[in-house]
């Protein structure tokens, strides 16, 4: 079995332990998914993922779960040609590949407004904790990885995502409960058929 398919079946075991899985699990591309940057590279190079990359995305898509990228690229022809020579341009829908001074908050946006996924319901990993700060305040469960997507990364990211789905879960129960309760009226003093 090679590396890719070891990564992979660690990848689908983390995946099948986890207690809620996302709907939408977005990846940067410069330090996160391969280790450079796209405006340091030319179009003519043959890119590389970090190791585990694409045993992950393959287990992620095994499990049924979307992949979408979130990247601030100042050269989006470089990362697209990129991830056609590493064949996997079909696997991420959406694709925002924009410069921006948001943090990416636009590029979540127009994510959201593509898919309908709600934000609590994405898992979203970057190298950059401006970004990492700025998403996982519009409720996106935000992993900062230091040397690339890796399965340590992928299992704090599911774990991570359990806790923030189970407090959201929690507390819409305690909003139910407080403001949709309907009036008692069991103690009715009117006629009764």
């Amino acid at each position: 079995m090679g590396d890719v398919e070891k990564v992979k079946e660690e990848a689908l075991q983390i995946l099948g332990v986890s207690e809620v899985l996302p709907k939408l699990v977005v990846f940067d591309l410069d330090y996160t998914l391969w280790p450079f940057y796209c405006e340091c590279r030319s179009k003519r190079e043959m890119p590389s993922l970090y190791p585990h990359a694409t045993g992950i995305l393959l287990a992620l898509k095994q499990k049924g779960i979307n992949l979408a990228i979130a990247s601030r690229s100042p050269t989006p022809d470089i990362a697209s040609s990129f991830l056609t020579k590493l064949n996997l341009k079909s696997i991420f829908l959406p694709q925002e590949i924009f410069s921006s001074w948001t943090h990416k908050t636009d590029h979540f946006q127009r994510i959201h407004s593509r898919t309908g996924v709600p934000f609590n319901s994405m898992l979203f990993f970057d190298d950059e904790n401006r970004n990492i700060q700025a998403v996982s305040k519009m409720g996106v469960t935000s992993i900062l990885v230091g040397n690339g997507i890796n399965l340590g990364a992928l299992r704090e990211g599911l774990t991570r995502f359990s806790q923030n789905w189970n407090a959201s879960q929690k507390n819409k129960q305690r909003w139910l409960d407080k403001y949709s309760k309907k009036p008692d009226t069991s103690n009715n003093d009117g006629p009764s058929n």
